[in-house]
């Protein structure tokens, strides 16, 4: 067995040819690589992290076979800036994909131009939903629907899924299977299985009935989601392979609830994270150890025998995490949005170190409006009409009309102790006993912000997102592209 290979400076042509070389050798201590992605479902809802609700059966034995990680992060809690972090290892200031709806930078690689030199066929069923296919050249898997807000959603084939796991048994594969629920619609599952009165709904969520019914239908896709899960692991078992096998599993951003996806909140940036490898990882045990979505790819990478020049991505492998060698990765994680094309420009940057979580809103001057949330869709519907019983409500309950006004109006900072404050209710930015809490993690966002190049609240512009579409972005660092 030869040893890692350490990507440099090789040409995508050199890749190939390194493929062939390595094509054929002994692969039994390389994994086959299974990601299964939910769709924008809050971390918290998950009975594994303490969600009273919804009913994951096959979630909750993946966790019982596996390692949990408790302090999993993305940069930004949007859709395709979150997926372009995970196949890229690459921020999004980085990579180039820094607003829903955009691009990344033409020159940026992803999984599949790592992983192929390595031997791996690479392929993606399900959303999609990152750009453009020449730095996301994934193997196209059918089967599953990749349009996030069709109603009801395709009928799933589990087929495609199985031919792509069992085809070329010499060779191993990396498939990314990103399900499309729990994005809205929430028309997916048995809603009856959650009668409204009896849902406990959390702190951050206001208590109306047509929160509680939409809640309801939002647990029934989770439900439902996790029986998708159930199959492609029975899927997975059936070729046997399965002993052979990384499996892991995130729930993605929060929730389409207000103060979950589309904000810089730990319901919206903290992601679940489960990873399985038999006789590899340790089953049934929880790490506090923090990592981010940047992190996976070279993860992924150094397990199949690769690894990456230093300073090449901004994540790096938490292998040794995986092994039990070690219980702790990251010190800090960061956080960003751009509400450009989502609403009116409303930056956002923040950092946390797993005890608090320092927020900084830099155009706090702005009402925050998030179009999709708030708003009417193309056929003069509401997209989600709990939000109106918000409004309505918060003119007689003082409890809703601060959920309404948290969400709108919101300080220049903020700062929350997510031990004992959880869904971030009490901002205690003045609180002289956090100074130095207050003063250190300032200056590390201020240090973040000055790495990636981020100009803040000039980024969230229409000007910006357009560049990006052309591939002519206008701020940060070019992703490091590996060529002679």
């Amino acid at each position: 067995m030869m040893g890692p290979i350490i990507f440099k400076r090789l040409s995508w042509a050199g890749c190939l040819l390194l493929s062939l070389a390595l094509y054929g050798q002994d692969w039994a201590s390389r994994p086959n690589i299974l990601i299964i992605m939910a769709d924008d479902c809050t971390r918290n809802d998950l009975p594994l992290y303490g969600g009273q609700n919804a009913r994951t059966p096959h979630i909750d034995r993946l966790a019982g076979e596996g390692l949990v990680f408790d302090h999993a992060y993305l940069t930004s809690s949007m859709c395709q800036p979150c997926r372009a972090e995970l196949y890229t290892g690459l921020f999004p200031m980085r990579n180039g994909c820094a607003w829903n709806h955009s691009a990344s930078r033409p020159d940026t690689l992803s999984l599949p131009h790592y992983l192929a030199p390595l031997g791996y066929r690479v392929g993606l069923a399900g959303k999609v939903h990152v750009q453009p296919k020449a730095v996301f050249p994934f193997e196209s898997v059918g089967g599953y629907d990749a349009n996030c807000v069709r109603s009801p959603t395709q009928e799933h084939d589990i087929r495609g899924v199985r031919d792509f796991m069992e085809r070329d048994s010499d060779q191993p594969f990396c498939l990314v299977v990103a399900l499309v629920e729990p994005h809205v619609p929430w028309v997916m599952g048995d809603a009856s299985q959650y009668p409204p009165d009896k849902i406990h709904l959390p702190p951050n969520i206001a208590d109306t009935p047509r929160t509680r019914s939409d809640f309801a239908r939002y647990l029934a896709e989770i439900t439902y989601m996790d029986s998708q899960v159930g199959e492609l692991l029975e899927t997975l078992d059936q070729t046997g392979k399965a002993d052979r096998t990384l499996v892991l599993f995130s729930s993605e951003q929060g929730a389409q609830f207000p103060g979950c996806k589309w904000t810089n909140w730990d319901t919206g940036l903290r992601t679940a994270l489960i990873a399985r490898w038999p006789g590899q990882i340790s089953a049934g045990l929880r790490t506090p150890a923090m990592v981010h979505y940047a992190d996976v790819l070279p993860t992924l990478v150094s397990l199949a025998g690769g690894g990456v020049d230093e300073g090449t991505l901004d994540g790096w492998s938490f292998a040794e995490v995986l092994q039990g060698k070690r219980q702790t990765h990251r010190t800090l994680s960061f956080g960003m949005h751009n509400n450009v094309p989502e609403g009116p420009s409303y930056p956002i940057r923040s950092v946390n170190d797993g005890t608090y979580h320092y927020i900084r809103n830099l155009q706090p001057e702005a009402i925050y409006i998030e179009k999709h949330l708030m708003g009417l869709n193309g056929n003069g519907q509401l997209n989600n009409p709990y939000w109106a019983s918000w409004v309505w409500d918060a003119a007689e309950d003082a409890r809703t009309y601060e959920l309404v006004r948290r969400y709108t109006r919101r300080p220049a900072e903020a700062l929350y102790d997510l031990v004992r404050d959880p869904y971030e209710l009490n901002n205690l930015i003045e609180d002289p006993g956090l100074v130095d809490v207050r003063k250190r993690l300032r200056e590390s966002l201020d240090q973040w912000m000055h790495a990636q190049q981020d100009p803040g609240s000039e980024q969230d512009t229409w000007l910006s997102l357009e560049a990006s579409r052309l591939g002519q972005h206008r701020f940060g660092p070019p992703a490091v592209k590996l060529s002679k």
